[in-house]
């Protein structure tokens, strides 16, 4: 029966849905990022997220160019400086949290002093937030979902996801509008005040010549 129902509701959707679910189906839902970690330095990687959003990420070394062993140190930051993840002698580790301030995530990574040679270290980071860091397998089995309405189920969080987005963007949009327009009336203010002190000054000094000029009788 769920089988038959999941055909009629395939046949029924419009070809641009259809063309979204095998799209959300069968695309990556996040890409993998890689990271040549230099002998000395820090390489960091930051995404700007707002708050109540799940953040997934698994890092592994992968190879280092002179063919020796290397570790390395991880530490993620929050955007007022919190300490969500800080790990050092490792080779592979993952850190998930929610975040609860809105901002830039920081998360960098070092070669650590027990690494040995001198060539570069290669990290692979799979970084994913959101709809992609839900665990659709514990979903589907807990709601007892399948094909097509699992699906469905993840085109709804995307869509949730963009929604919140955009009120996110809205809601930045607005501050960044309210401090332009608050910069600009101080602007203005300060304008204003200028002028006004150089016209007092220019008063100031021409009465002071004019005095000047009839004590020495030139006028």
């Amino acid at each position: 029966m769920i089988k038959d129902s999941n055909v009629q509701m395939a046949m029924t959707f419009p070809p641009l849905l259809v063309v979204l679910l095998l799209a959300l189906s069968t695309g990556p839902l996040c890409d993998a990022i890689w990271l040549n970690i230099p002998k000395t330095g820090t390489k960091c990687v930051s995404e700007e997220i707002h708050s109540n959003v799940v953040v997934l990420a698994d890092y592994v070394v992968v190879s280092v160019e002179d063919g020796q062993t290397a570790t390395i140190a991880v530490k993620v930051t929050s955007p007022y400086g919190n300490n969500l993840h800080h790990s050092e002698n490792v080779t592979y580790g993952r850190f998930a949290f929610t975040t609860e301030e809105a901002g830039n995530y920081l998360a960098c990574f070092w070669s650590d002093n027990r690494t040995r040679g001198s060539g570069e270290v290669v990290v692979n980071i799979d970084w994913k937030t959101g709809i992609a860091a839900k665990d659709w397998e514990s979903v589907a089995r807990k709601e007892k979902l399948q094909g097509v309405e699992l699906e469905l189920r993840k085109l709804e969080g995307a869509v949730e996801a963009i929604h919140e987005n955009l009120l996110y963007l809205k809601s930045r949009e607005a501050e960044m509008r309210s401090t332009s327009e608050t910069t600009n009336a101080r602007v203005a203010w300060f304008s204003i005040m200028s002028l006004g002190i150089c016209i007092v000054v220019s008063g100031l000094q021409v009465w002071y010549l004019k005095r000047f000029f009839q004590k020495k009788k030139l006028i």
